[in-house]
């Protein structure tokens, strides 16, 4: 028997491949088989330890930019091969950072991402994953732009700084100082959401409020991201007839003889406008799913392909579990070779049922009797009670 094991973590408790040994330790307690452990997440917050601890990388601390200007301690991981890393621009731009009372649309900046992207290139890395949920920003991504070495120039030829208000001012585009290395990276960037950039559904009517956005400077704030689309689109067609930045799904809004803009692909309008920034400016990026990313990260389709069983699970199961969380995407992988697929979870809600819809064949809380939840989040109970949990299941298998 095979079984291969993909395991998002429990937040508070055990990490993705703490999760994964525990439950592969339960295996072999009820029987031989040969078992694979995997990382898991979905993209966003605990990606990069999910998947250094699971590939064999380090971590890099880099100083960089906050979303005030302040600075920040930035985490990032290089994976084992030393070329590829992986980052949450949260760690830098993050909303997470920066006080509720002190939120400002106006001054918040990407610069801190395009710092920690510098450092790793200047440690060799040319593969960036690339997580983008959870920004202060709404700048379109023109900060990290800037500390890749783009230059905004208003029309009186004065540079821009890195904030919301230039982009209304921008008259001219230099790339003049961008790093050469660049042209050598590739960026896989983890976006689960399918804004625009502009428009009722853009970066700012919808997620520019919780950011700090009043909703009378809406249109004022989008207008701006418009001006700084359409500023895009002529550098683009100057540089390189528009190869880069165009896509048969945007929108022509700008009134630019056709020039379909990366402005109103599915993702654009992502922390704040960073989506588009990276489809536009980088030469070789793309929005995906997060699960999509880390799945072919860790190669996990190729050990599916002769497993018997997949054990998966997350903290808590529930109908949002069937919603597109990771460990639906594992099952969805498994479906396709025929595995048989149980979960495993902290707790289970009520609506967990809709999960058996989605092809889990069984669930099961690993919490073994009445306790507190502290003693339930506890690291050392909740890896005894996953060993435990998959050691009852796997006697009847």
């Amino acid at each position: 028997m095979k079984v291969v094991i993909a395991v998002d973590s429990f937040k508070g408790s055990m990490s993705s491949m703490e999760a994964g040994e525990a439950a592969r330790e339960g295996v072999l307690l009820a029987r031989d088989a040969s078992v694979v452990v995997r990382p898991l997440a979905d993209g966003g917050e605990g990606t990069t330890e999910a998947l250094v601890e699971g590939l064999g990388g380090s971590y890099v601390d880099a100083e960089v930019s906050g979303p005030l200007s302040e600075r920040v301690r930035a985490r990032y991981g290089i994976l084992g091969d030393g070329r590829t890393a992986v980052m949450e621009m949260a760690k830098a731009a993050g909303i997470t950072l920066v006080k509720r009372e002190a939120l400002n649309p106006w001054l918040a900046s990407t610069v801190g991402v395009g710092e920690m992207i510098r450092d790793a290139i200047g440690r060799g890395c040319r593969e960036f994953m690339i997580g983008i949920g959870g920004s202060a920003t709404t700048e379109g991504g023109i900060g990290m732009l800037q500390a890749l070495g783009y230059e905004f120039y208003d029309r009186n030829g004065q540079l821009l700084p890195p904030r919301l208000a230039s982009l209304g001012e921008i008259a001219r585009i230099d790339d003049s100082h961008v790093m050469p290395e660049l042209d050598k990276c590739c960026f896989r960037v983890a976006c689960d959401v399918t804004n625009p950039l502009c428009g009722e559904n853009g970066a700012v009517y919808v997620y520019g409020p919780q950011k700090g956005v009043k909703r009378e400077e809406c249109a004022l704030l989008d207008e701006k991201l418009r001006h700084y689309a359409e500023e895009t689109g002529k550098f683009l067609r100057k540089k390189n007839g528009v190869k880069k930045g165009e896509y048969s799904c945007g929108n022509c809004e700008d009134g630019m003889s056709g020039w379909k803009s990366a402005a109103g692909y599915p993702g654009a309008g992502a922390a704040g406008g960073l989506g588009f920034a990276f489809l536009s400016y980088l030469p070789h990026a793309e929005l995906k799913p997060g699960i999509s990313i880390v799945l072919e990260a860790v190669r996990l389709e190729e050990e599916l392909a002769d497993a018997d069983i997949v054990l998966t699970g997350e903290g808590r199961l529930d109908g949002q579990t069937a919603m597109g969380k990771a460990p639906v995407g594992v099952v969805r992988l498994a479906k396709k070779h025929g595995c048989r697929v149980i979960a495993f979870a902290g707790s289970v809600a009520e609506d967990a049922a809709v999960c058996n819809a989605e092809g889990i064949d069984a669930f099961f809380p690993i919490v073994r009797g009445v306790t507190t939840l502290e003693e339930a989040m506890n690291p050392e109970n909740a890896k005894n009670n996953m060993r435990r949990a998959v050691e009852q299941v796997f006697r009847l298998l």
